[in-house]
């Protein structure tokens, strides 16, 4: 039995579930400071898996990498987010 199929989507699965939170409080903390963040982070993964022998390592730092990189939109979104008063505001960061 093959089961790298599964773990791929497994563990595709948990990294989503982690992001979204992930997204969120970094915009809190960090505004738009953490694009920065994810973008060197998924260029990293992206690079990494390009270069990984296994198949399945390559394969979840693939999906880590481009996960990273959507969380750029993401950011850019939950700005919005925030100005619509849908997610709280840090008090402590200008606007």
């Amino acid at each position: 039995m093959n089961f790298e199929g599964i773990i791929i989507g497994i563990v595709t699965f948990v990294i989503i579930g982690i992001f979204h939170p992930l997204v969120v409080k970094s915009e809190y903390y960090l505004g738009r400071a953490s694009i920065w963040v994810f973008l060197i982070s998924g260029v990293v993964c992206v690079a990494l898996s390009l270069i990984s022998a296994n198949f399945t390592i390559s394969a979840l730092l693939g999906v880590l990498g481009f996960t990273c990189l959507w969380s750029i939109k993401e950011v850019i979104d939950q700005e919005k987010r925030v100005k619509e008063g849908r997610y709280p505001k840090n008090p402590r960061r200008k606007y």
